[in-house]
């Protein structure tokens, strides 16, 4: 079996011992390793007794790499999207962040999930994507998101008007710091915070959620992830953002966003012994309250 692995540059080398474990428990299960240039930067002379092979920036490895392993948190797992991008290659997280919805393994079960892995113990969640288009070529090729879509005012400015259309039709104009168009992946990230619900994975669903809206009657609408949504935006400002997942973009001019479900979807591993009810019930810590104890 050939990995790849990735990870960003880790400013707390407390998560060394366990990368080493990481990378023990691949050479010893016959694995043929190859490590993102990025990550393999960060651990030259910090792991010692593995042999991998080094992936370049750009390299293609469709067709080669069996599957990805993401050492870190979301964010992390959310750069390995972009390296994967519609190559099929299925991915798993292993946490040393904090939430870690999408790298749900722990560090203390690196072992067994290395092995549930490595013996195909696994099934395969398919998760759908986003795809931005407009005018302006915006986040180049990487033009995808795996949690959300977002547009939102600077920092300093004022409130931002979104005139949204659905499908072409008039939806409404959102008078608020931003809206966010997330995937039911990424209805426990941003969306979450700001009141959006919880979608489940397979219901085929977007949510729409303004951020901090003036009307309090406007609440999130979850659509139908088979529509378009488009958005004009009209600010007193210079300027206002778009971010895609982790990847941000600066507008200053008017421009038709057109958002909609992208074309090919994420294979993000889900080991036998787990499930999204449960990795729910632990990552929002639901039951745990004193009263039951």
């Amino acid at each position: 079996m050939k990995i790849a692995v990735y990870g960003r540059p880790f400013s707390d080398n407390e998560v060394l011992p366990y990368i080493q474990q990481v990378f023990d428990n691949l050479k010893q299960h016959g694995v043929e390793i190859y490590v993102h240039n990025r990550l393999h930067q960060y651990l030259q002379d910090k792991i010692t007794n593995v042999n991998y092979r080094v992936l370049a920036e750009g390299e293609p490895f469709k067709g080669i790499i069996d599957l990805f392993l993401s050492l870190g948190g979301d964010g992390t797992m959310l750069d390995t999207v972009t390296l994967i991008r519609d190559s099929g290659i299925p991915v798993i997280g292993i946490n040393f962040g904090r939430l870690g919805f999408l790298a749900s393994i722990n560090k203390s079960d690196i072992a067994a999930a290395i092995h549930a892995v490595v013996n195909q113990q696994y099934t395969l969640d398919k998760r759908a994507m986003l795809r931005i288009d407009s005018d302006v070529k915006l986040f180049g090729e990487d033009n995808f998101a795996l949690n959300e879509i977002t547009i939102h005012k600077r920092d300093d400015s004022a409130m931002i008007t979104i005139n949204t259309f659905l499908d072409g039709n008039f939806l409404n104009s959102y008078w608020s710091d931003g809206i966010i168009v997330s995937t039911a992946t990424g209805s426990t990230a941003y969306s979450l915070s700001c009141g959006g619900p919880i979608i489940f994975p397979e219901s085929n669903t977007v949510v729409l959620t303004p951020i901090s809206p003036h009307n309090l009657n406007v609440r999130p609408a979850v659509l139908p992830d088979c529509c378009t949504l488009s958005f004009d935006v009209e600010t007193r400002s210079a300027n206002y953002l778009i971010s895609c997942d982790s990847r941000v973009a600066v507008l200053d001019q008017p421009v038709r966003i057109n958002v909609s479900k992208a074309d090919f979807q994420l294979n993000l591993i889900r080991l036998n012994n787990e499930n999204y009810l449960s990795t729910l019930r632990h990552k929002l810590l639901w039951g745990l309250d004193t009263r039951n104890y």
